[in-house]
Order: C-alpha cells, then structure tokens, then sequence
C-alpha cells in the first residue's frame, strides 16, 4: 500500500480586505472594508485554502511559521499547532492563548483542505461523518445606514426603525428562504430595537427569533427587555456583560441565554456552567481553534447540558464552507446557525454559484476537502485592495464617530 505524500511544500498568507455595508451595532458601524486572513497550503500539486479573522496571523510571524511548517505532513495537525504554538511563545510573547488559537485556525482549515483533496474525501467525513445533508442558517438582521459616508445609497438602503428591519427581513427571506431570525441590537434605543422584534413577530408569526445587543445593556434594561419580549424569543444573546451578569438575568427571567461573548475560552466553562450563566454556547471555528476543537467543544456542551450553535462575523466563503462542514457533524446542533455571508458574498473568493443558500441552508460539500473553488486572481485583488487601503485592523467605533462625534463604544450603554 502506497504512503501519501502530504508533507507541505508551500505555506503563504493574504490578509484581504472586502466590501462590507454600514451594519450598525453595540461598538459602532462596520467601516467600508471588511479584513480576513486566507491561507494557501500548498502539499504537492494539492493547494489548499483556510480563512481566519483579519488580525488571525500577526504579518511578523509569517516568515518564522513557514519556515517550520514547510516539510511538515498536512494530516499531522497536532504537531502543526505545537509548532504555531511554540512561535507565536517565540516570537510574540504578549499573545494570549485564544490569540494563539486565532493563529492556527485557518492553518488548520487548509491542512483540513488539503487532507480531503489527497484522500478524495470531504472535510465533514474526515471530522467523523457528517450527520446532516444541510446546515440551518439564520436570517442576520442589522440596523443600518442607507450607505456610507460620502457614498451612494447601497442595495439595502436603511434600516433604523421596526419597518426598515421587516422590510429587510422580507427581501433576506425572499432571496434566501431562512426559516429563523436573528436581530443584531444594541445600535439604537431598547424601545426601538423591541419594537422591531415585535414587528419582526407580526411579520413572520412561525419563525424563531433572537436578539443580540452584544452585552449593551443594563440588568434592568436587560430585565425589561426580557419582559417585553416575553413569548417572542427563541433565546436571548450576551444581553449584559460577563458571566455574573448573565447569571443573573437568566436566574430573575428563565429565558434562555446565549453566548459568544463570556464563554470564549475552556477555562469559562465552568464558571459558566456552575452559574447556570449560558444555556446555549455559540462556537466559531475561527477563534476556538479550528474545526476539530469545535467539535470538541461541542461535546463539552452536550455533557454540560448546554445547547450549541455557530457564530459568524464578516467572512468569505471559505469559512462559510468550513463551518457547515463542521456543523453537519455535530451531533448536538440545535440552532440554526449565524452568517453574515448575505452582506458579504459579492466579494467573495469563491467563485459565484460555489456556495449557495436556498431554503435558509447551505448543503453541505461533498467534493473532496472543502468542496469548493477558490479563485487565486480573486484573492490576489483582495490582497492588493487591502495593501492599497493601509488598514490593519476593524474600529467600528472611530468610522462612527465621523458621523456622531459624540459617540462612545463604553458598555453597557442603555
């Protein structure tokens, strides 16, 4: 029997920089340029791809990653992150651990891609088989502007009371059929953002619903929101900050409540659990580590007794394949999950019809590793829009503070 080959003979990175809408939310507003990271791992005639965070892979340690990843085997993963591990200690001292996962994620997701390439096989089989033929997603509504400053009006428009939201919710639903709703708050006052809900309700009786304020809210706002929206939500995200907090309020209302914001880390866990903080914990792949760590932590929630789903940030298609890979097998999924892939696809380095949403799910891959086609001259424009751009990290807060000056990202803040 014939020995594959995997050893990596090409590791390069692209941080990129794409088109994102004026989405408003609890730090400020999305500037005009969205920032990721992708990952080309060359093994052979195999290239592979893997997206992370903008901030995913510090450009000074690039150089000292590929020359110890080069000559390292794809499929040995393990060794792959001790060896990102031991140079981010290295060379960035100052990085913390989940930094350290931030780093390793995307190279994890192509050596992934490149294991499924080699073997024939997609990535959801090689994370143990995947449990579902499609990945729920959910509809990810924002407060926004009708378009940036000092530019035209985008294809949206605005949305910044209860009938702009309804009206973005039916054309999202219309174009992609989602079957749940996620609001994102902590934007505009509570009463507006309720009343969106409440319309969202009325507009879309038999749909699940959530509301994210992204911990923008005081306990008693938080109380009082939860008895305002009492019936209407399916569970309620990161409404204050901190795991105490999200103790309490769980414990004076008994709504359901999610997280990506207290839970972040294994060692949150446990306080997490032992003060009945989070009954359902939002995994992302991108900061957890990668996919095998999340389907780990996925079965850390199924013995804790809490409930598991995905969430997104600004991404590519890349990443919205990884995670239905990753979601399809998991065996606890319970929750549609979040993407914000609608806001972003026009961008994306996945060629147009790669990746597709119908019925408010994506199916999932069953070519070999990701099962989608990434376009190098594509990426290769991003990367020269993000060298032109002399950007190198996302501030909701200072690109909301051009058109409010009076504006500050402090929580909570209503």
């Amino acid at each position: 029997m014939s020995i594959i080959d995997g050893r990596i003979t090409g590791f390069t990175v692209y941080p990129l920089a794409f088109s994102d809408p004026p989405l408003l939310n609890a730090a400020g507003v999305h500037e005009p340029l969205a920032l990721r990271t992708v990952v080309r791992l060359e093994a052979g005639d195999v290239v592979a791809w893997g997206e992370g965070r903008g901030d995913a892979l510090p450009p000074d340690v690039v150089p000292a990653l590929e020359a110890e990843l080069l000559g390292l085997d794809v499929f040995a993963t393990s060794r792959i992150e001790s060896v990102v591990d031991g140079v981010l200690r290295r060379l960035r001292p100052d990085l913390g651990a989940q930094a350290r996962l931030m780093t390793f994620a995307p190279i994890e997701v192509a050596a992934l891609d490149a294991q499924g390439k080699l073997l024939g096989r997609p990535v959801s089989e090689l994370l143990g088989g995947a449990l579902r033929d499609r990945v729920d997603y959910s509809a990810y509504l924002f407060f926004k502007w009708a378009g940036h400053i000092g530019a035209d009006d985008d294809e949206w428009g605005a949305a910044l009371d209860p009938d702009g939201i309804v009206a973005q919710a039916e054309r999202m639903i219309d174009r992609y059929g989602f079957r749940s709703i996620k609001l994102k708050a902590g934007a505009l006052h509570p009463d507006v953002e309720v009343a969106s809900l409440l319309a969202l309700a009325e507009a879309f009786p038999g749909l699940p619903r959530r509301i994210d304020p992204n911990g923008a809210w005081t306990h008693d706002t938080a109380l009082d929101v939860a008895r305002r929206l009492d019936g209407v939500l399916e569970y309620l995200e990161d409404p204050v900050l901190g795991i105490d907090g999200m103790s309490r309020v769980h414990a004076e209302t008994g709504l359901p409540l999610a997280t990506n914001m207290c839970v972040v880390e294994t060692e949150h866990i446990l306080p997490a659990v032992r003060s009945d903080a989070v009954q359902i914990l939002l995994s992302d792949h991108h900061y957890w580590g990668g996919l095998r760590r999340t389907k780990e932590l996925a079965a850390i929630c199924e013995a804790t007794g809490m409930g598991v789903s995905m969430h997104s940030n600004s991404h590519l298609g890349i990443s919205l394949a990884a995670m239905t890979h990753v979601a399809a097998a998991i065996p606890n999924l319970a929750y549609a999950c979040d993407t914000h892939y609608p806001w972003n696809r026009a961008d994306d380095v996945v060629p147009d019809g790669g990746i597709e949403i119908v019925d408010g799910a994506v199916t999932v891959p069953t070519g070999p590793g990701l099962g989608v086609e990434v376009d190098p001259g594509r990426v290769e424009e991003l990367h020269e829009r993000f060298v032109r751009s002399g950007r190198g990290a996302r501030n909701d807060g200072d690109y909301m503070r051009r058109g409010d000056p009076a504006f500050t990202d402090a929580l909570p803040r209503y």
